[in-house]
């Protein structure tokens, strides 16, 4: 053996659980394509959105909430600022398919919220342009989460606690066997108890044909715009944000440099055969689009795409993302498919796949997350 856990990616989901697994044993090893935080994998992009208040899932509220408290320990382990807790807000119609699920999710969790008319939203946060049906709920504990930092600090914790780190390795197979699971990069090989695979939209080919077909690989892309008054838009003053207001939806950060906001159309990934070749330009349709909903969300911002970028993720055919083993009593576990939406919750998910990987306990009221649910037979 070559050790007792071998965590193949190392991006949202796999440094944090590199990151956990390290905190339970002195015998872990992280395997990475490239180099943890890479600019071409879905980590790219400097901010990703944390936010408390979600739509129509309720069991997240409690990974929500032990992940805003593993960030915090994160940020206190490693002297990183990792998470702006600057606040959020969701806007949508009043009475459309956006906000009453919403505000019903949020209900049900008891999580805390506050709801500003348009008229509010006019007096605090007037960046906003809002449609007169529209309202907003804003949500105290939400934030920008820095990416970059996120992953370069999980992966920095864990070798601190001893955990080893080979970079630009990537993973040709995966093979289990009575004793454990052998995996290979060209000519090597190491053999583990048990392996996580977290490689985003790369982990397709290491997994069992049923989630094969149940995933797909998409293309993301990401947008950035000038500000024309540049303290407007800071985390003091323009909480981290998602808008879905009839035919137009978006979600953004703040300007971390002090002037350029990200400001991206929401739910627009399209499928991408190849994770290694995803094209980075903007096609003439996306960026019609764009524009044409910063003109009207956001009078503040030059109606110009300043930036603009595109990487892979790993999408499942329900949404929702793979965390558990590929079978019963596999030593295979997944925890990749997030489907665009897994960073915020990446410490409270890497924290489960590091204890039920090694074996340490298991998570109940995940059912909508186990990868067994696509299995037929």
């Amino acid at each position: 053996m070559d050790g007792k856990l071998a965590v193949i990616g190392l991006g949202s989901i796999g440094s944090m659980a590199l990151w956990q697994a390290s905190r339970l044993s002195d015998s872990v090893t992280g395997f990475e394509a490239a180099s943890p935080a890479h600019g071409r994998s879905a980590v790219g992009g400097d901010t990703r959105l944390f936010r408390m208040l979600y739509r129509g899932v309720p069991e997240l509220y409690p990974i929500l909430e032990r992940s805003r408290d593993l960030w915090a320990e994160l940020e206190a382990e490693t002297g990183q600022s990792i998470l702006t807790r600057c606040g959020g807000l969701s806007i949508g119609t009043k009475d459309g398919p956006y906000i009453p699920v919403l505000l019903e999710t949020a209900r049900a969790n008891g999580a805390e919220h506050e709801i500003l008319s348009r008229e509010e939203m006019a007096e605090r946060y007037p960046q906003h342009n809002l449609r007169a049906d529209d309202v907003a709920v804003y949500d105290p504990h939400a934030g920008a989460l820095r990416t970059d930092r996120a992953v370069t600090a999980a992966v920095a914790a864990a070798e601190a606690n001893g955990a080893t780190v080979h970079s630009n390795t990537p993973i040709d197979s995966i093979t289990e066997t009575a004793d454990g699971v052998v995996i290979t990069s060209g000519e090597k090989s190491w053999t583990f108890e048990s392996v996580i695979i977290s490689s985003g939209g790369w982990s397709q080919r290491l997994m069992p044909d049923y989630l094969k077909a149940a995933t797909q690989t998409k293309r993301v892309f990401l947008t950035w715009f000038v500000a024309k008054n540049g303290a407007e838009f800071t985390s003091e003053n323009f909480p981290v944000f998602i808008r879905i207001s009839g035919d137009r939806s978006m979600y953004g950060a703040p300007a971390v440099d002090g002037v350029t906001v990200k400001a991206t159309l929401d739910g627009r990934g399209g499928p991408t055969p190849d994770a290694d070749a995803v094209p980075r330009e903007l096609t003439p349709a996306e960026i019609t689009e764009t524009i044409e909903t910063v003109t009207e969300f956001f009078p503040g911002l030059f109606p110009n795409i300043v930036r603009s970028d595109a990487f892979p993720d790993l999408f499942t055919t329900d949404g929702h993302p793979l965390l558990g083993r590929v079978k019963e009593g596999s030593r295979i576990y997944c925890a990749t498919g997030f489907s665009g939406g897994g960073f915020k919750n990446a410490t409270g998910f890497g924290e489960i796949a590091a204890h039920e990987a090694l074996g340490k306990r298991s998570f109940d009221g995940l059912a909508f997350v186990r990868p067994q649910r696509f299995k037929t037979s």
